[in-house]
């Protein structure tokens, strides 16, 4: 057979127009006016056979630069991880592979545990009370948390760090114009959050504050003196982290945090091109029943077993829409999954080993370039990411990297029109001393 996932034949298609009674697939369009149907051929390329599909699209797959073939230092938000190979076995699991939606939990326990088990971790990753079952990715959940804090407060204002992820920070103003909220922009000093200009901007019309830690520059964000300025006003405080950085610094509900969100494609999700990935939204108890999405809560049956439920559901499909608290409707159960499953794997000892091993390498590869005569920016603590200074053009200069078998870092200029020249290196648990050293030299062999 031609098409072997399209095994309809004649005889088929003859028996079911016969069920319904018609003569043909025509009269079920007889209600169109001919007029507006379509005649003619699409302008599309002749159906192909399975094999002759599948080679054309491993051809084009192969045009694609990946993290196997090539050594990688760019991140800015999507980062070349260890994944523990149990990872996918577990994914690819029919019963969570193909699984969506556990609304039924007597025959979606192992669903609704392994979001659970997620949960919790996230919980315990940035010390706050409740994490929500997962949401599409870091970007939407920031914006979720900033919309929470103006309906919470009843203010519209929202003092947002230009320091954070400058996607974020797009998609913080498109969730905003909706709900008519002021996002004010905290200007970056040194690759910090301008602090003096935040206590400025703070009144009692501010509804939440923005911080990232560590931030896009991968610096990290004093949050103690974030929380400081903060101690006498009602504004919530908003930390947008990346969680394998949490394996080693100190939590955000530590510093008293309201909400904390981001993204787990850090752990046991690959790079993919960009997609998709996992948000995580964690706050506290008193905000329990505003978290965007659902919760999945630990439960007994009549005969004392542990169970499993949806609880506090937010979803619209079957709540009032004008008690809804968010438009996201669905979750990322499988990503939610990977996440889970490398965490287990990880586990605690192993989180802070590939948080440090990250903080480590990241800052030999500054001092391999600095003594390589290279000009580091900013001289704050950070974690597995710093802005370097190079000749030229960045893009240019990865270009010529790529032929050497690497991706360089990003080109700061295509964000920052002030940081030409700039290139944003992130070195994650992934890259050999030999790697990184070779990226040195790479680099200054260009100018030599």
């Amino acid at each position: 057979m031609t098409f072997r996932y399209l095994p309809m034949t004649d005889h088929d298609k003859r028996s079911m127009l016969d069920s319904i009674g018609v003569e043909s697939t025509d009269v079920l369009f007889s209600d169109i006016p001919e007029k507006v149907r379509f005649k003619g051929d699409l302008n599309i390329k002749p159906a192909a056979s399975e094999p002759e599909l599948m080679k054309e699209l491993s051809q084009l797959a192969g045009e694609n630069i990946n993290t196997k073939d090539y050594t990688s230092f760019l991140g800015a938000g999507v980062y070349d991880h260890y994944i523990p190979s149990i990872v996918d076995h577990v994914l690819s699991r029919s019963e969570f592979y193909t699984a969506y939606t556990p609304y039924q939990p007597e025959i979606s326990q192992g669903e609704l545990q392994a979001i659970f088990e997620f949960q919790t971790m996230i919980s315990e990753l940035t010390g706050m009370e409740v994490s929500n079952s997962s949401m599409y990715d870091g970007g939407t959940s920031l914006a979720e948390a900033v919309t929470l804090s103006a309906g919470q407060t009843k203010k519209k204002k929202v003092l947002v760090s230009k320091a954070i992820h400058p996607h974020s920070l797009e998609v913080i103003h498109s969730y905003a114009m909706g709900q008519n909220i002021e996002v004010v922009e905290i200007e970056a000093r040194d690759g910090l959050t301008n602090l003096s200009m935040l206590a400025d901007e703070l009144d009692e019309e501010t509804a939440g504050v923005v911080i990232q830690y560590p931030n896009f520059f991968g610096q990290i964000e004093p949050l103690e003196d974030v929380q400081e300025i903060l101690k006498d006003s009602k504004a919530m405080f908003i930390v947008s982290s990346n969680p394998l950085a949490l394996g080693y610094l100190t939590p955000p509900g530590e510093f008293g945090a309201d909400i904390v969100v981001g993204d787990t494609q850090v752990f046991g999700i690959p790079a993919q091109f960009g997609g998709p990935h996992c948000g995580y939204f964690a706050t506290t108890k008193k905000l329990m029943r505003k978290v965007p999405g659902r919760l999945v809560g630990q439960t007994q049956d009549e005969e004392g077993r542990r169970g499993f439920v949806l609880t506090l559901q937010a979803r619209e499909q079957h709540i009032r829409r004008d008690k809804a608290t968010s438009n996201i409707c669905s979750n990322q159960a499988l990503n939610a999954l990977g996440t889970s499953v490398a965490l287990s794997a990880l586990g605690k000892k192993g989180i802070k080993e590939m948080a440090y091993q990250n903080m480590q390498k990241a800052r030999y590869a500054k001092k391999q370039f600095e003594e390589a005569g290279f000009q580091v920016l900013y001289s704050n603590a950070f974690f597995n990411e710093f802005v370097l200074q190079v000749q030229g053009s960045v893009t240019t200069l990865n270009e010529k990297l790529q032929e050497k078998g690497m991706i360089g870092g990003l080109d700061l200029e295509r964000i920052h029109s002030d940081l030409g020249g700039h290139m944003l290196v992130a070195v994650t648990e992934m890259r050999t001393k030999e790697e990184i050293d070779r990226f040195v030299k790479e680099l200054g062999d260009v100018y030599a």
